[in-house]
């Protein structure tokens, strides 16, 4: 951390460039950040090699539909050609036309994806055109595998893609942007710490320009160093930046970030603007332009309709056959805890629920019976903040209940909550009933079930203070969506082979 002090006042350096136009090659090759472009062609090959993989597996596994054809006449070479060439090249072709190459798009979030599930699409369209124009006698189980096996191979490299790249950003944070944050000193630390959050998001912040005057920021406690009264162009180019982030209020002169975007071009320099607007994920916010004016459109959180009733349906149906696959594991498991300690197999206690209704929730007991008891003595041994009480090494935790916690195998009869319409797979963690009424921020976690996983628990678990677990469990309700949900269960898988914040 860095103390605010004093500041060299610069004149302002004269732009550079007052908004001549360049052609988009120019700009391109002038990009200051060029990480993207060995990514890129590592997604090409990869693409490429997929789509042919998956036409040799089809081919091979339908060989006796005469390598796709019907009519034993036809060249096999041509249509060696087409499969093993023209069609990974039209695979290749239409992915980037979809922009599924766009380096905003690479690395986070799930719009890569999405892009390359369009490309698919259009890619089977095109194939059923020319084939159904042309009267090509086609095997449909060979073509449909083809078709299928791209679009999953493709996935799955894009994944391995995205591992890779994030592994290089949390190791020495190569392969990111620059940024130099404009504004004032409040707003830009703020975008500071929602960016470093996730170093996989590959947003490095190296400077802070600030806008409110010397006196607002002077002996103040900064991550990276602050400046006043410079170009902006110029001070990214001291810095070695490759992008201004402009933040809050630095927006709101009049004209003055239509300029900064004209003395932009050219420069290699991407500009973006992070508004006031926090913890809002993009499916709900849109742009309306009007009159020149671009508006941001922020939509209600969805609390109900069909989505919702499809995830109530899709928590009783997986914990229904949950529970049958389980039954075997949960015998194993009371055997071991009766043995460890005499006493209930299950934990049954008062937790807060949808809409502050109490239920008890159920979990096999991981502690001695006399824990309870126990806990007054241990209060001043707590670990984390908030409402929660957990210490890594708690003596009231018996040796297989340490297990049954660290692969959080204890969570597991939850599901019987979940068939009962009291919890959900996937939701905020349900909280101790103890202290009644939850105030403030808290309360509005109380919006939706509360889920056997959540967004806290595959980003840090009881790692976390309290303060960024209710942070994600709001971001959680606010934006929540059933592919978000499928996603959240997705991590947890890898969360829990890594024994993450689990104790």
């Amino acid at each position: 951390m860095r103390h605010v002090d004093s500041f060299e006042i610069q004149p302002p350096t004269p732009p550079s460039h007052n908004g001549v136009p360049r052609s988009a090659w120019a700009r391109s090759s002038r990009r200051v950040s060029r990480w993207h472009r060995p990514y890129i062609f590592l997604l090409l090959l990869l693409d490429f090699g997929a789509a042919a993989l998956a036409s040799w597996t089809a081919i091979q596994l339908f060989d006796q539909a005469a390598s796709g054809f019907t009519e034993a006449e036809h060249d096999p070479t041509w249509f060696y050609t087409v499969s093993y060439l023209l069609l990974p090249l039209g695979w290749v072709v239409t992915l980037w036309s979809n922009r599924a190459y766009d380096r905003r798009y690479l690395g986070l979030g799930p719009e890569e994806f999405k892009r390359v599930m369009r490309a698919a699409v259009t890619v089977a369209a095109s194939v059923s055109f020319l084939a159904f124009s042309t009267v090509t006698q086609l095997s449909r189980f060979t073509v449909g595998t083809a078709l299928l096996g791209a679009a999953i191979l493709i996935l799955l490299g894009r994944m391995l893609g995205r591992f890779t790249l994030h592994m290089v950003r949390r190791r020495n944070g190569h392969a990111a942007h620059r940024m130099v944050l404009v504004g004032t000193l409040p707003e830009c630390l703020e975008v500071y710490a929602a960016v470093t959050r996730n170093p996989a998001a590959g947003l490095v912040p190296v400077a802070i320009h600030i806008t409110d005057g010397y006196a607002a920021a002077r002996g103040i406690e900064t991550p990276v160093p602050v400046y006043a009264g410079q170009d902006v162009l110029a001070l990214v180019r001291e810095v070695g930046g490759d992008t201004i982030a402009v933040c809050g209020s630095a927006s709101s002169e009049p004209g003055e970030l239509r300029r900064l975007a004209w003395q932009l071009e050219g420069s290699g320099v991407d500009l973006v603007v992070a508004p006031q607007l926090t913890d809002i994920a993009g499916p709900r916010v849109h742009i309306r332009p009007i009159e020149g004016l671009p508006l941001l459109h922020v939509e209600e959180p969805t609390l109900s309709g069909p989505a919702l009733l499809m995830k109530n349906l899709m928590d009783r149906v997986a914990a229904g056959l949950g529970l049958l696959v389980l039954v075997p594991a949960f015998l194993a498991i009371a055997v071991a805890i009766r043995i460890s300690d005499p006493g209930p197999v299950f934990f049954r206690q008062p937790r807060v629920g949808h809409e502050g209704r109490t239920f008890r929730v159920w979990k096999f007991r991981t502690m001695y019976v006399d824990a309870e008891d126990r806990l007054a003595s241990l209060v001043d041994q707590n670990e984390t903040d908030g409402m929660l009480f957990k210490m890594k090494q708690d003596p009231r935790v018996f040796p297989v209940g340490r297990f049954l916690r660290a692969s959080s195998m204890d969570e597991l009869p939850q599901l019987i909550n979940v068939l009962w319409g009291e919890m959900s797979l996937v939701g905020p963690r349900p909280l101790p009933a103890d202290d009644g009424d939850f105030l403030g921020d808290v309360r509005r976690r109380l919006l939706v079930r509360p889920g056997i996983t959540g967004l806290w628990q595959v980003s840090g678990r009881s790692d976390l203070s309290w303060d960024e677990a209710v942070r994600l469990d709001l971001y959680y309700v606010d934006n929540w969506s059933l592919a978000y949900d499928l996603s959240i269960l997705w991590r947890t898988v890898g969360v829990v082979l890594a024994r993450k914040g689990a104790y």
